[in-house]
């Protein structure tokens, strides 16, 4: 693990989550099976497991380039410039979605054949 590059203005341990879901996959009726948070803004997106992940379209729209999970007991970073698990500081609580929501989710629009439409 590397510390993330420059992390000032990458890492804002202030921003709080925008949500607990996909933000995008909320709007669009969508599903997701993991969740990641901006280190810079607290943009809460799907992985790129999921279908539409929103996560890394997030970093290549505004360049924010550090994320960590968004998952019950997970607290790495990640680097898209790098390519690597970074370090970074506790951000804003909460720190992963609740854990009753399950994965993937939000079941109510998990289809059945949710393994076969996962990258």
């Amino acid at each position: 693990m590397v510390d993330a590059p420059g992390s000032a203005p990458e890492i804002d341990p202030a921003a709080p989550p925008s949500g607990t879901g996909c933000a995008e996959c909320l709007a669009a009726d969508g599903w997701w099976v993991h969740l990641r948070r901006c280190a810079a803004c607290g943009h809460i997106g799907c992985c790129d497991t999921s279908p539409s992940q929103h996560a890394t379209a997030h970093f290549r729209a505004t360049g924010h380039p550090v994320v960590r999970s968004f998952e019950p007991g997970e607290s790495w970073f990640y680097d898209y410039r790098i390519e690597d698990v970074v370090t970074g500081p506790e951000l804003a609580p909460p720190a992963s979605h609740p854990v009753e929501q399950g994965v993937p989710a939000p079941r109510d629009r998990v289809p059945d054949n949710w393994p076969d439409l996962t990258h």
